[in-house]
């Protein structure tokens, strides 16, 4: 039952990044080049609503699926670590024309070379799993 919930909630999201053209090589690329403020309001209208979430789980002392109570740990000091995670990020999304969360969407809709994304992705993830003592944090 409790996969069931995680595939219908990635099945709701497929449909939300389809309709709202976020998976839209030309729509990203409008928002890099300044053309547009499409992306520009899908970003913000996350952002709104993951801080309402975030205050309302802070405020609310919501559990977790294991019954656990959400803590959020305090932020770092440093904004060195994710300036340039942030910085590597928007390139990648600027080179590839996707973000990594309708990726599978992409592939869903029959684009298959979007498994070379998914494949660095997922190789970039282990490298910095094998660099990440030695990376600023």
């Amino acid at each position: 039952m409790r996969l069931l919930k995680f595939l219908l909630t990635g099945i709701l999201f497929g449909i939300v990044m389809t309709k709202s053209e976020a998976i839209s090589w030309f729509r990203i690329q409008e928002m890099f080049r300044f053309q547009s403020f499409h992306m520009y309001g899908i970003i913000g209208v996350a952002v709104v609503a993951g801080a309402l979430l975030h205050l309302w789980i802070k405020k609310g002392g919501m559990k977790a699926a294991d019954g656990s109570i959400i803590q959020f740990p305090d932020k770092p000091k440093t904004y060195t670590a994710s300036l340039l995670g942030g910085t590597l990020f928007g390139l990648g999304w600027a080179m590839t024309g996707a973000c990594p969360g309708p990726l599978y969407t992409l592939v869903g809709h029959g684009y298959w070379i979007i498994l070379v994304v998914i494949a660095s992705a997922l190789l970039g993830t282990f490298t910095y799993g094998l660099l990440r003592s030695k990376l600023p944090h």
